[in-house]
């Protein structure tokens, strides 16, 4: 389904002339059929939702380091365009949940799972991402659990 809305969307990007749309959609295409050839799979094959979405994430956590990247070089033109790629691939992103919200699952999870102290954090952390479901940002999560310690 995603793919599919991705590739609809690679001809209306075309159709209005947007490069930097066309430019990031082409890459994600490039990105599943990639993945489908990584799990052994045919590339004219279709990815699962969720495995769509992995993979958009992946793009987005490397847009993010990028920009990180050249803001510290002070090139921050090349940052702007990161910028703009990312907020064209968060758009095929689902909503992150609210620190809030991660800092609940954490403290049920921590309960639930009987850890006290900070060798069992990876415990925690798995359970808590699991939770999740893909929704959370892993570097989020990683800070409030840090904080239940």
């Amino acid at each position: 389904m995603v793919q599919k809305e991705i590739k609809e969307k690679i001809k209306d990007a075309m159709k209005a002339r947007d490069e930097i749309k066309l430019s990031v959609l082409r890459g994600l295409s490039a990105a599943f059929t990639n993945e489908l050839v990584a799990t052994k799979r045919k590339p004219d094959e279709e990815l699962t939702d969720d495995e769509a979405i992995a993979v958009i994430k992946k793009q987005a956590k490397q847009r993010r380091e990028s920009i990180e990247q050249f803001k510290s070089g002070g090139r921050n033109e090349l940052a702007e365009k990161e910028e703009k790629e990312l907020a064209i691939l968060s758009e095929y992103l689902p909503e992150e949940m609210s620190r809030q919200e991660i800092e609940k699952i954490a403290n049920i999870k921590k309960a639930e799972l009987g850890v006290t102290d900070k060798s069992k954090m990876g415990i925690l952390m798995g359970a808590v991402m699991k939770e999740t479901k893909g929704k959370a940002d892993g570097a989020v999560v990683k800070e409030v659990v840090d904080l239940l310690f």
